[in-house]
């Protein structure tokens, strides 16, 4: 099964994003610019899934991308408040 034209762009568009974002993980100046960077990557992926769910007419990418939500808010509130309390 090939992907339609504009899911195909989309998807691709996204990957771009997501390397853009790594970049910026790389090459951030502080901690809470690199975990910026690191929060839009986990966005991106989400969206990368829902994408691909679409494409496929497969559900189970949707749930994945749930899932991957919840624990990516957890993560990144994890991190905040150890960032946080470096000061």
């Amino acid at each position: 099964m090939t992907l339609p034209a504009d899911l195909m762009v989309l998807s691709g568009a996204l990957t771009v994003l997501i390397g853009i974002a790594a970049l910026r993980v790389i090459l951030g100046r502080t901690a809470p610019d690199r975990m910026v960077a690191a929060d839009t990557i986990n966005t991106l992926v989400i969206a990368l899934l829902v994408v691909l769910g679409t494409a496929f007419s497969e559900i189970i990418y949707v749930d994945v991308a749930i899932i991957y939500a919840m624990l990516s808010f957890v993560t990144t509130l994890y991190v905040s408040k150890y960032l946080e309390g470096k000061k």
